[in-house]
């Protein structure tokens, strides 16, 4: 892997100069979606030489053995099949999945034609991947014209879940409980919570709203959930990577299971742009190599991302999970250390509000952030055009300002542009593209962990915290920890 580089790239205001088809090379129109990756340092020159190091690092190979269902996580010895949960996997996964899928879109009609009774409202409870994906499908697609008020609770935090159940009425309230083991700790504490609430409320039959979600349905129905209420996904199906399968069936309640099916076709149409577009022509892969570019070799610790669309807040969050949690290591597939950095740390917030809080640095500052803009052309509210016209407008100056600077002969003025970002435009926020959206994040962050030659699927790094939180809990001799740690439990009276 190459080290950080102290020379500077040559600015890219010159690039478009000296390159007169640069736009048209690094721009791709996809499901919906406009990406244009021309204001990064990516020259004809780069991205030859990151083709070759794709080929060298094994990119096709491994892209196959992700669709084929092969062992793609070394150290847990399991495929990642959540590209099957879109009917781009292998045919046996594919199959399986679409099952699933029948199963719960049965839940779903089931809900719709009052099995449960007059239902309002849903509280999803769930922590990182079990959670955050469904939050943002409901957050953007589910604000018009869903009946149900679906509410998210992941954060053990008692205000966390007095703010989750606030709007809902416990009478109509269905719950939905997903973990992958059902032994997630915080998971369970909520649900047991929710129980709690709903026989507070006199609810006779608490169990007989809750839903589960898991792929370890054993597990379910010993913590009280009847079979037939029971979701079950693949082992193979990652947190992060689950919004596709049952995980995402409160999104489903929230904007109709046809709206669900648009999702997933979405995001195949980019899956069969991964798996056949040509390297220099691959989306994700050539995001893939302007990242590695701006990490490895100008030192990029972090990468920011802007979401012109309050539909979007929650993107920069999801997208947080999916890159630092999958990319966030520091030895290759095999265990072996690596030399040279890995995941840069994903961050961001919404325009224009982030316009006055943290772009003086993007443009002044003296650290490099790569940006990146997301944006809708379509605009879905209560205002005139003219809102929407001035919010993307906004997005398409700061892209530019960032890019070409402007000197002044005061310095408290000057801006010394040639700082990189990128924009990915939808055409309108739908189903579709928002599972395109999604997809080519996923595979950016697989075509990353190929170059680098680590394992995107496992996450070890968050276990050990919770170790330690377990073990706190469990005894309370804490005569074996730090002084500090041991200081905070005292002054807490745990």
């Amino acid at each position: 892997m190459t080290a950080a580089e102290p020379n500077q790239p040559s600015r890219l205001d010159e690039l478009f100069e000296r390159e007169p088809d640069r736009l048209s090379r690094l721009s791709i129109e996809l499901a919906g979606l406009y990406f244009d990756w021309s204001k990064t340092h990516l020259d004809q020159a780069l991205v030859a030489e990151f083709v070759s190091r794709a080929e060298t690092a094994g990119f096709e190979k491994a892209r196959h053995a992700l669709f084929a269902g092969e062992i793609v996580n070394l150290s847990e010895g399991r495929p990642a099949i959540h590209v099957a949960e879109r009917g781009s996997g292998a045919p046996e996964d594919v199959d399986l999945s679409a099952a699933r899928h029948q199963r719960t879109r049965a839940l779903v009609d089931a809900v719709e034609a009052g099995a449960f009774g007059d239902v309002t409202g849903v509280l999803h409870i769930g922590i990182g991947g079990s959670v955050l994906g469904p939050a943002l499908l409901v957050d953007a697609l589910g604000r018009r014209g869903s009946r149900l008020d679906v509410r998210f609770l992941s954060n053990i935090d008692g205000q966390a879940f007095d703010d989750a159940v606030s709007t809902l009425d416990p009478a109509t309230t269905l719950v939905v409980a997903v973990s992958k083991t059902f032994t997630t700790a915080e998971t369970l504490a909520n649900m047991d919570a929710a129980l709690d609430w709903l026989r507070g409320a006199g609810v006779a039959d608490p169990y007989g709203r809750v839903i589960a979600v898991t792929a370890s349905p054993d597990a379910a129905t010993r913590a009280g959930i009847d079979e037939t209420r029971i979701l079950q996904f693949g082992e193979g199906v990652g947190g992060r990577y689950s919004l596709w399968s049952s995980v995402g069936i409160s999104a489903a309640l929230a904007f109709g299971w046809s709206g669900f099916e648009e999702l997933l076709e979405g995001a195949a149409e980019v899956d069969r742009h991964f798996r056949f577009a040509e390297p220099q022509a691959n989306m994700p892969l050539l995001a893939a190599f302007a990242d590695r570019f701006y990490v490895e070799r100008l030192g990029c610790q972090t990468r920011a991302v802007f979401a012109y669309d309050e539909r979007l807040r929650l993107l920069p969050f999801y997208l947080q999970q999916l890159e630092m949690e999958s990319n966030g290591k520091s030895v290759t597939a095999t265990g072996k250390a690596l030399e040279g950095p890995t995941a840069p740390i994903t961050w961001g917030g919404v325009g224009t509000d982030a316009q006055h809080a943290v772009f003086q640095l993007l443009h002044q500052g003296t650290v490099t952030v790569p940006v990146e803009f997301v944006a809708v052309i379509e605009d879905d509210d209560s205002l005139d055009a003219e809102h929407h016209r001035q919010l993307l407008l906004n997005a398409f100056a700061q892209g530019s300002a960032l890019m070409t600077g402007s000197a002044s002969d005061d310095p408290q003025r000057s801006y010394p542009g040639n700082r990189p970002s990128t924009t990915i435009l939808l055409d309108r926020l739908d189903p579709r593209t928002l599972g395109a959206l999604i997809a080519f994040y996923e595979h950016r962050t697989f075509a990353n962990a190929v170059l680098m030659g680590i394992n995107p699927f496992d996450q070890f790094g968050v276990e050990l915290g919770k170790q330690i939180a377990r073990k706190l809990s469990e005894s309370a001799d804490h005569s074996d920890m730090d002084p500090s740690t041991r200081a905070l439990i005292e002054r807490a009276a745990l």
